[in-house]
């Protein structure tokens, strides 16, 4: 197996990210896939020691040259993107299978213009949530989980909010 989390979170690697989750999920190691991460030195760096694992912090260009090394290896990762319309891009657009992973995780999401507030610091704008429909049709399970025990629901209990049925 070598995705063995996947997780939408605007602060991508963070404490609760690593130390929680990965006692249900176990991983050896991090991947993020943010442009603006990758390419700012600061942000990048900051990312990095956020964990004590294998840490990348990728392009979406770098992701697409990599992803294939990532589900060669024996290797577990976590698979993180800030927003679900970069998830929406991996999954969907571009068809990455991970491994026998169907269920995304969707965290925190902060409260900004345009977001529809779901639960505490999980906000999501339309776009956000066509994505995360994209996802669903494609036959995963959505969950909107700041921590496990945390959860507030799965997509289905949503979507009607963004007008799907």
């Amino acid at each position: 197996m070598s995705i063995s989390f996947l997780r939408v979170d605007d602060r991508m690697i963070h404490g609760q990210t690593v130390t929680r989750w990965s006692l249900e999920y176990p991983c050896d190691g991090l991947i993020a896939v943010n442009d603006k991460a990758a390419t700012n030195p600061a942000l990048k760096a900051a990312y990095k020691s956020a964990s004590s694992k294998k840490t990348f912090v990728w392009t979406y260009e770098d992701w697409k040259k990599k992803c294939q090394k990532v589900l060669d290896s024996k290797d577990r990762y976590f698979l993180i993107t800030k927003d679900a319309i970069m998830m929406e891009k991996i999954l969907v657009e571009d068809g990455f299978v991970p491994s026998d992973i169907k269920k995304v995780i969707i965290g925190p999401c902060n409260d900004r213009d345009g977001a529809t507030k779901l639960g505490n610091n999980q906000s999501i704008t339309q776009p956000e949530a066509d994505a995360l429909e994209k996802i669903n049709q494609e036959g995963y399970e959505i969950e909107f989980a700041l921590v496990k025990e945390a959860s507030i629901g799965s997509w289905e209990k949503f979507r009607g909010q963004f007008g799907y049925k």
